[in-house]
């Protein structure tokens, strides 16, 4: 008998791609999503959607019904600069939220929870790329939430005997990424050039990046599932790509000769960002396959579908 499972966040960027991966491997997937950011269009014609907040009291209501073996907690605010602004807005979605979801798993009797973390944990990085056990001094509101609701996986362990696992994800980008968030700047650069708009690159372009594609993400999460593993491991390539060479290789992929505006350096900015990806090759057997060049290919192709079929890359 086909095993349910519950994703938040699944009508997203990140979510769509773990709920056709769980999907194609044979799993009841119902999606709790509030289309705040995500999309009807992304989802797999099986998954099953529930538009609801995370924070919402009938959630546990929900969870109870479905009885889902596991949990893939995806819904979050997304954007990292926004929560300077609205840390507020940012705390009441990724700890409130979360704790919501906390309780319902545990209340229905979920197996296990997987968490999307951040890299956004660590804060200033000084050698990359740096493994799990690494000092962690995030520095935005968006960081420390999700380092905070990793100690909170701890709770969820000692009250309700849950497996956890918590996935810091490196700078994600693939199709369906909006233009908004956390790690957007590959999207945004694809939606300024085929516009025919100026991009802007912030800061010098030298700092660097971890890029890792949206279906090895899926994978990993997917993994994750399976296994059931308890801990915490980074999901990225362990490799690093200035953003002055992103551009110019989306440039290339999109035939553009556009050359980008400089823009004042923004919070983090300036800092240089590679994972060690080790503990979760050792651990969920994962690691990520597709190299930037095939993933920035794979990303141009879908958005000048998107963009013929005027659906706006955001």
């Amino acid at each position: 008998m086909a095993k349910t499972i519950i994703v938040t966040g699944g009508a997203g960027f990140i979510g769509s791609h773990v709920v056709d991966r769980l999907i194609g491997r044979g799993y009841i997937v119902h999606v709790i999503d509030n289309l705040s950011s995500g999309s009807r269009g992304n989802l797999h014609q099986k998954a099953k959607l529930h538009v609801m907040d995370i924070r919402s009291d009938r959630l546990p209501t929900l969870f109870r019904r479905l009885r889902p073996v596991a949990v893939v907690h995806l819904a979050a605010h997304i954007d990292l600069r926004a929560s300077y602004l609205t840390p507020q807005f940012d705390a009441d979605v990724n700890l409130l939220g979360g704790l919501n979801v906390i309780e319902a798993a545990g209340a229905a009797g979920v197996e296990h929870l997987t968490f999307a973390s951040s890299a956004a944990v660590y804060g200033y990085v000084r050698r990359p790329p740096i493994a799990e056990d690494a000092p962690k001094f995030p520095s935005s509101p968006y960081g420390i939430a999700k380092l905070s609701f990793e100690h909170y996986l701890d709770f969820a362990r000692e009250k309700y005997g849950l497996k956890a696992t918590a996935l810091r994800f490196a700078n994600v980008y693939g199709p369906r990424q909006t233009i908004v968030g956390e790690a957007g700047v590959v999207a945004i650069f694809i939606n300024r050039l085929l516009n025919g708009e100026i991009p802007v690159v912030n800061g010098t372009g030298r700092q660097t990046r971890d890029f890792v594609f949206v279906g090895d993400v899926a994978d990993a999460v997917a993994a994750s599932v399976s296994h059931q593993v308890d801990g915490i491991f980074n999901v990225s390539t362990g490799r690093q790509t200035s953003v002055n060479d992103l551009y110019r290789s989306l440039a290339v992929a999109l035939g553009s000769g556009i050359k980008p505006q400089r823009g004042p350096a923004k919070p983090g900015d300036d800092m240089n960002l590679a994972l060690d990806p080790t503990l979760a090759k050792k651990k969920l057997n994962w690691q990520a396959k597709v190299n930037l060049s095939d993933g920035l290919g794979a990303t141009v192709h879908w958005a000048r579908l998107a963009f013929r079929s005027r659906r706006p890359v955001r």
